[in-house]
């Protein structure tokens, strides 16, 4: 139960964050998608069962901030917490190229997906735009933040975790 409370106040600051602090610090009309950060970490860091949902929650929120269909982030950031968590076996805390790599991978594929079918199925076929002007510096933008919240979101994971086991020990 811990967990969850943990995990849902991290995705609502984060949130929060992404909303209020990071729209003030945008740079060139982008800012950074913690959200991406928060549903990848934890897809890998704790499996595909975890990443699902809080990639769900993730997706939940910016589904009521975009105001338009809901559940069209949920699916997309589901589906990108699943996909990580595949990486849960070969996952070490102390190595930190594997979750750059794949919080890029999944911030650049969400954006695929979310111009697919919000710009190219609409007639708007201005790809080369978009990845240069949003997809791009989004992805630059992330990776940069993520390499500090990765670490924080770890050192909240690993101490949840240590938790859990001396709960295990004392009752198990």
């Amino acid at each position: 139960m811990k967990r969850k409370i943990v995990i849902a106040v991290i995705i609502i600051v984060c949130f929060l964050l992404q909303c209020t602090v990071f729209r003030a610090l945008e740079i060139a009309s982008v800012t950074p998608n913690l959200m991406i950060v928060v549903t990848a970490s934890f897809g890998f860091m704790r499996g595909q069962k975890e990443g699902l949902f809080v990639g769900f929650f993730c997706g939940l929120l910016l589904d009521f901030l975009s105001g338009g269909v809901l559940g069209f982030y949920a699916l997309i950031y589901m589906f990108a917490g699943f996909l990580n968590g595949f990486f849960k076996r070969i996952f070490f805390p102390d190595e930190v190229r594997l979750p750059v790599i794949l919080i890029a991978l999944s911030d650049f594929g969400c954006n695929l997906v979310i111009y697919f079918i919000l710009f190219w199925f609409r007639g708007r076929f201005e790809f080369g735009y978009y990845l240069l002007h949003i997809i791009l510096p989004e992805l630059v933008y992330t990776m940069v933040v993520a390499i500090l919240l990765y670490f924080i979101l770890l050192k909240i994971n690993q101490k949840l975790e240590e938790i859990e086991r001396r709960s295990e020990a004392k009752f198990g």
